[in-house]
């Protein structure tokens, strides 16, 4: 049997180490939001033929005095250019100064969204992901309502199962802010649907190894709370990382040969996941033990 909750010290220390450069990354930078929140352009061009590197189409735009362009090459035959709203006669300006160097270029798609929308689309999310937390809390609460066994009250389960999922949001986008920095990786209304995905499948592989727990207890086999706790995740254990992984690798799929539209959505979810599964093991559980040597010191 596995000594998992006797190591939960290397267990806080690693969790610590992927946090605090995350939040650190947040309070410096913050977040690289999309053209969803921010308002603004997408245009995709296709091309048949010879295809430009993204800071040479940046270039062959940038006379045209629409704004900042960014430009990213997708796939095999695509090229994506995030700018600032422009006006029909600029869309077609854009495309013909591309067409002047790469006559194969045709146009794929062409959103824009104002910035009235974006910030209602941003103010929607925020409130949307406050709401799902929220939703979550009462929850897991309600459900721990009857645990009345054990040395660790009803609360402190829900309170345990929060901490986790906190930990996990932080994870997501503390990552999302180092990337967003260094790389550009932007975030937009997928990422906020991957936050809320991400939440969900925590909560309930938290929840599936606290009953484990509560079954142990119920029974009464184990001499200490900690000892029951040990047991009940080299129970649940194998189970979990079972599950995680079978996710993890249909989503690895889909980001390698997904399309560049999805790939920062699934990106998320792959961090997301790994990162619920941990939490839910080695974070959660770890702190029910915390309190209750806390409160038998008392």
């Amino acid at each position: 049997m596995y000594r998992i909750i006797q190591k939960r010290k290397y267990l806080f220390a690693f969790s610590l180490a992927v946090l605090v450069p995350g939040i650190i990354a947040i309070s410096l930078w913050g977040l690289k939001v999309g053209i969803d929140f921010t308002g603004g352009t997408r245009f995709t061009l296709t091309f048949s033929g010879p295809r430009p590197s993204g800071p040479e189409a940046a270039s062959l735009v940038a006379p045209q005095k629409v704004g900042q362009v960014i430009a990213q090459t997708a796939g095999a035959h695509d090229l994506v250019m995030q700018l600032p709203s422009v006006t029909n006669e600029q869309r077609q300006r854009i495309l013909s100064a591309v067409q002047a160097k790469y006559p194969s270029a045709s146009e794929k798609s062409f959103e824009s969204i104002g910035p009235t929308v974006g910030k209602e689309l941003l103010r929607r999310a925020v409130t949307a992901t406050v709401l799902v937390l929220a939703a979550i809390v009462f929850y897991v609460s309600w459900a721990f309502r009857k645990v009345n066994v054990g040395p660790v009250p009803a609360w402190v389960y829900g309170l345990a199962a929060v901490v986790a999922l906190f930990h996990d949001i932080f994870v997501v986008v503390g990552i999302f802010s180092i990337l967003g920095h260094f790389f550009g990786i932007e975030i937009d209304s997928l990422f906020v649907t991957a936050l809320l995905t991400v939440l969900g499948f925590s909560v309930h592989d938290t929840i599936v190894v606290f009953d484990r727990i509560r079954e142990r207890l119920l029974k009464g086999h184990e001499s200490t709370f900690e000892e029951t706790v040990n047991v009940s995740l080299n129970q649940t254990v194998v189970r979990s990382i079972n599950t995680s992984l079978t996710t993890l690798l249909v989503l690895s799929a889909l980001y390698l040969f997904g399309g560049v539209t999805i790939r920062n959505f699934i990106l998320a979810l792959l961090i997301g996941i790994a990162s619920g599964t941990y939490s839910s093991i080695f974070v959660a559980s770890p702190l029910l033990v915390v309190y209750e040597r806390w409160k038998r010191r008392r």
